[in-house]
C-alpha cells in the first residue's frame, strides 16, 4: 500500500492543476462507477467470492484503470481513458453461476491472453483503418443518447433538482464553458442537501486489500465463457473506445493501447481485474470543448480520472456507499449534462457527408436502440450494418460512374 500511495501522491503533485480537468476526470469515473459497480458485485457474488475477493476485484479493477489512464494520456497526450469491460461482467453474472473462483480466474486469464493477441497482431488496428470517420460517429452519438435522454427522463421523479441543474448550465456554458459542469453539479448538490436526498447514515471508509486467488483451467469454461467474454470485450468495448479517440480528431494507433490492456489483464486477473478495456462513454466525458478549448491539453482530465480511478481502487467497495449516498436523478442528469456538447459534434459529423448519411443513420439508429445479438452489444451491430450499407453506396457510386 506504501508504494501505491507514493505513486498516487507523485503523480498529483506533478499534475499542473486546472479545475475543469479535475472536474471532467471526476464525472468520467463517477459515470462509469455508478453505471455498473454493482453489475461488478452481483459477477463476483455469482463466482461465490468472499467479501474479501469482492474487494480485491474492485481494488484490481481501479488500480488497472488508474495506472493504464494516466499511463496512455501520459504517453500519448490524448485523452485516454480505460474502462472494465461492462457487457463483459453482464455476461458473467449469468455465466459463472456455479463456477468456481479458481476457474473464474482462468477465464479472465484467457480472455486477457486472447486480448493481448489480437493487438500484438495488429487485428485490431486494421480493422479500424476501414471505419468511415462518419459511421464512426454515428455509433459514438448512438452509444450516448440514452445518457442524454437520460437527463430529462430524471426530471419524472425530481424536476426541481434536475431543473435547477439544466437552468444552471444553460445560463453558465457560454459564460464559463471549462467550469459549466462542475458548477451543475455543485448546484445539483446544494439543491439534494435541501431537499435531504443526500444519505451518508451507511457510508463509512474502509481500506481494500488485494487477494491473490489462483487459476484453474476447464477447456468447457474457457470456450463457453473465455471466448464470449473476449468477443464482446472487444466488440462491445475496444471498438467504441477507439471510435470515440477517431471522433474527436485523436488518431493514436490502436494496437498499443489494446496490447497493454491485455497485459494488464494478465497481471490483475489473479487479484479479480477480469477484462480491461478503452473506455467509450466515461471517455467521452474528457474530450469535449467545455474540458479544454484545446484539444491537445484535454489529455491532463484523462489523467485525473486516472487519479480517481486508484482513489477508488484503494477504498475499493467503499466507493459503492459513496456514489449510493447520491440521488440517481443527479448523477444521471450531470451525466446526460457533460455529454451533450459531444452528442451534438457527433451527430454533426455523422450527417456531415451526403454520401454516407444513410448508413450513419442506421448506425446511430441500431447502436441508440441497444439491441444486442449473440451476447454482443448493439455499437458493434450498428457499426457493422452501417458499414455494409457504406460498403454498398460506395460500390454503387463507383459503378454509375464507369468504374470497376
Amino acid at each position: 500500500m506504501t508504494a501505491y500511495s507514493c505513486l498516487l501522491r507523485n503523480v498529483v503533485m506533478r499534475m499542473p492543476f486546472h479545475f475543469a480537468h479535475l472536474s471532467a476526470g471526476f464525472i468520467a469515473v463517477l459515470v462509469g462507477y455508478t453505471s455498473s459497480a454493482v453489475i461488478i458485485f452481483q459477477a463476483a457474488a455469482a463466482a461465490g467470492a468472499s467479501q474479501a475477493e469482492i474487494s480485491s476485484w474492485m481494488w484490481a479493477l481501479g488500480l488497472g484503470m488508474g495506472v493504464t489512464c494516466i499511463g496512455f494520456s501520459l504517453r500519448f497526450r490524448e485523452p485516454i481513458i480505460t474502462a472494465w469491460s461492462t457487457p463483459g461482467a453482464a455476461l458473467l453474472v449469468t455465466a459463472l453461476a456455479g463456477v468456481p473462483m479458481s476457474e473464474a480466474i482462468g477465464i479472465f486469464l484467457f480472455s486477457s491472453a486472447l486480448i493481448l493477441l489480437c493487438g500484438v497482431t495488429g487485428w485490431f488496428d486494421r480493422i479500424m483503418q476501414l471505419v468511415p470517420a462518419g459511421l464512426a460517429a454515428a455509433m459514438l452519438g448512438g452509444v450516448l443518447l440514452t445518457f442524454g435522454l437520460n437527463l430529462f427522463v430524471s426530471a419524472q421523479t425530481q424536476p426541481w433538482l434536475v431543473g435547477v441543474m439544466l437552468v444552471t448550465y444553460l445560463a453558465l456554458r457560454r459564460r464559463l464553458p471549462r467550469y459549466v459542469i462542475p458548477l451543475s453539479l455543485f448546484a445539483g448538490l446544494a439543491v439534494s442537501a435541501g431537499l435531504d436526498l443526500l444519505h451518508f447514515e451507511q457510508f463509512s471508509w474502509q481500506m481494500a486489500a488485494p487477494v491473490l486467488m489462483m487459476p484453474s483451467f476447464s477447456i468447457t469454461s474457457l470456450i463457453g465463457i473465455g471466448i464470449p467474454l473476449f468477443v464482446v470485450t472487444m466488440a462491445s468495448q475496444n471498438v467504441p473506445g477507439i471510435a470515440v479517440l477517431r471522433a474527436h480528431g485523436y488518431h493514436t494507433k490502436a494496437s498499443p493501447l489494446i496490447s497493454w490492456t491485455g497485459i494488464t489483464g494478465l497481471l490483475l486477473a489473479p487479484f479479480g481485474g477480469f477484462a480491461f478495456n478503452l473506455a467509450a462513454i466515461s471517455a467521452a466525458v474528457c474530450m469535449g470543448k467545455e474540458v479544454d478549448a484545446d484539444p491537445k491539453q484535454r489529455y491532463k482530465a484523462a489523467v485525473w480520472a486516472g487519479v480517481f480511478y486508484l482513489l477508488m481502487g484503494l477504498f475499493g467497495a467503499t466507493v459503492v456507499g459513496l456514489f449510493a449516498a447520491l440521488p440517481s436523478e443527479l448523477v444521471m442528469a450531470i451525466a446526460g449534462l457533460a455529454l451533450l456538447g459531444t452528442i451534438g459534434s457527433s451527430l454533426t459529423v455523422a450527417m456531415a457527408n451526403e454520401q454516407e448519411r444513410d448508413a450513419s443513420l442506421l448506425t446511430f439508429m441500431i447502436t441508440a436502440s441497444g439491441v444486442a445479438l449473440f451476447g454482443i452489444g448493439s455499437a458493434f451491430w450498428g457499426l457493422v450494418i452501417g458499414g455494409i450499407v457504406h460498403w454498398l453506396n460506395l460500390r454503387n457510386s463507383l459503378t454509375d460512374s464507369g468504374k470497376p
